[in-house]
C-alpha cells in the first residue's frame, strides 16, 4: 500500500494484464515430454524494453533482437529451454531467422516476433523441433485457460526446482487501475549485470517511452543485480518489459513501486532456487566511504565460495567475511569494522567477540532458512544490501553433468 494507490497480489502471471496470453508445450527438447518451449502473445501488440547481459558473448537471441526488432512493436515472445543459442555466430541468428519465419507463416497474426532462449552454450538449434512445437500453439481458445500462464512459467525452466511468476493489480485513488505479471526462470549461472536468466514482464498500463527503460533500469537493475548464486554470468542474461496499453491507465510512481515489487520477488526466488541451495542470506554492508564502495563490497560477500561454503556448513567463519571485504578492493579499517551473523555480533571495531557461547549463537542463527549477515564499515553513508546462498554438493552435481 502506498499514498493514492494500492497493490493487490492477482493470479494470472504474465497472462494477468488484459489481453496478454501464454502457454507452454513439450517439443521434446527436455526429458520425459516435459514442457520445454513457451511463448507470449497479445494480438494488438506491444512497445519492449529490454536490458540484456553485459557478457562479451552475448547469445543469438540478443544479436538478432538489436538487429530486426529493437525499436520495433512486437506481438510474440517465443522462448525455448535447453540450448542457449550462445557461441554459434552468424548461422546462430540465421537459424532464429529460420523459426521466426516459420512461425509467422503459421500464423498470420504474428509481426516481428522475438526469441529467447536459455541453456547449453555452443550448441546449433534443433529447428525441426522447435518449428514442429508450433503445431500445438493455440492463439486463441487460451484467452480463457487458467493454467497456461502456469505452463508458460513451467516450459521456461532449466534447473529450477520451481517455477517463478507474480501479478498485481495496481488500483489508482480514482478507483480506475492497470496490472503488471512477470515470469522469470534462474537457478545457476546467476551474477547479472544488465541486465542463466531469463525474464519476462507484461502490463496492460501504456507507459510512456521516456519512462520504460528508465523504470527498467532503475528497479530491475536494482534488483537483479543484487543478486549471485555462484557468481557466474549467462551469455543470455534478458529482461522484457511488454507493454500493450490496454487498461489506458498509468501512474509512474505506482508503476515504479509495482515493478521493483515484481522484479524483487522473482530476484528472490532466484536466490532461494540456487542450485542445490538451502539457506538465503542478506549481506548488508552500510557506512561505507559510498554506495559504489558498499555494493563493491556486499557483492564479493555473495559471490565469495569460501562465505557460500561456510553458510552451507552453518559455521559462523566471520574471519572468511573480513578477509572478502579486505580483498574487494574498498577503503575498509579493521579498528572501524563490525560483523554480525543473524543478529549476533562477533567482531565490534577491533574487539574479537567470538567466545564459545557467541559462536554457538551464531551458529544457531545459521541454520535458518534465511538471516541477514550486517557489516559496519564505520567510514561513511554508503549502504547496500545484496544476496546469496549457499553453495554444497548439490550444486557440484547438478553442474558436473548439466549438458545431460
Amino acid at each position: 500500500m502506498s499514498k493514492g494507490f494500492n497493490l493487490y497480489p492477482i493470479d494470472g502471471g504474465v497472462c494477468a494484464p488484459r489481453g496478454f496470453i501464454a502457454d507452454g508445450v513439450a517439443a521434446g527438447l527436455k526429458k520425459d515430454n516435459a514442457l520445454d518451449v513457451a511463448f507470449i502473445y497479445a494480438k494488438e501488440g506491444f512497445s519492449v524494453e529490454v536490458l540484456f547481459t553485459s557478457n562479451a558473448f552475448a547469445a543469438a537471441p540478443i544479436a538478432h533482437f538489436r538487429q530486426y526488432v529493437a525499436g520495433k512493436q512486437s506481438n510474440f515472445v517465443l522462448i525455448t529451454t535447453k540450448n542457449a543459442n550462445a557461441m554459434t555466430g552468424k548461422a546462430g541468428v540465421e537459424d532464429i531467422c529460420e523459426i521466426l519465419e516459420a512461425l509467422k507463416n503459421r500464423f498470420k497474426c504474428v509481426q516481428n516476433p522475438i526469441m529467447s532462449s536459455t541453456g547449453v552454450i555452443g550448441v546449433r538449434l534443433p529447428k525441426e523441433q522447435i518449428i514442429g512445437a508450433f503445431e500445438k500453439f493455440d492463439l486463441e481458445s487460451n484467452l480463457d485457460s487458467l493454467d497456461s500462464h502456469k505452463r508458460a512459467s513451467d516450459a521456461i525452466r532449466t534447473t529450477d526446482a520451481f517455477s517463478k511468476e507474480i501479478a498485481l493489480e495496481v488500483e489508482l485513488e480514482n478507483g480506475k487501475s492497470f496490472r503488471i505479471g512477470a515470469m522469470a526462470k534462474g537457478a545457476g549461472m546467476i551474477a547479472p549485470s544488465l541486465a542463466t536468466m531469463l525474464c519476462f514482464i507484461t502490463t496492460d498500463a501504456p507507459i510512456p517511452p521516456a519512462h520504460a527503460q528508465r523504470l527498467l533500469q532503475t528497479y530491475a537493475k536494482k534488483n537483479f543485480d543484487a543478486i549471485s548464486v555462484d557468481g557466474d554470468m549467462s551469455t543470455n542474461d534478458s529482461v522484457f518489459l511488454l507493454s500493450n496499453g490496454k487498461s489506458g491507465i498509468y501512474d509512474e510512481e505506482a508503476f515504479g513501486i509495482a515493478l521493483d515489487r515484481v522484479t524483487h520477488k522473482l530476484a528472490l526466488d532466484m536466490v532461494r532456487d540456487g542450485e542445490g541451495a538451502s539457506r538465503v542470506v542478506a549481506f548488508e554492508i552500510k557506512g561505507a566511504h559510498d554506495e559504489v564502495q558498499a555494493r563493491c563490497a556486499a557483492k564479493a560477500l555473495s559471490n565469495s565460495l569460501l562465505v557460500k561454503t561456510a553458510i552451507f556448513g552453518g559455521d559462523p567463519n566471520w574471519g572468511r567475511i573480513a578477509s572478502t571485504i579486505g580483498a574487494s578492493g574498498i577503503e575498509a579499517y579493521e579498528e572501524l569494522l563490525s560483523i554480525s551473523i543473524g543478529g549476533v555480533m562477533v567482531y565490534d571495531r577491533g574487539e574479537i567477540l567470538f567466545t564459545p557461547e557467541v559462536e554457538s549463537k551464531a551458529h544457531k542463527a545459521m541454520k535458518a532458512k534465511e538471516f541477514r549477515i550486517v557489516c559496519d564499515l564505520g567510514i561513511g553513508d554508503g549502504v547496500y544490501v545484496s544476496y546469496g546462498c549457499d553453495l554444497g554438493y548439490k550444486y557440484v552435481e547438478i553442474n558436473s553433468d548439466y549438458r545431460s
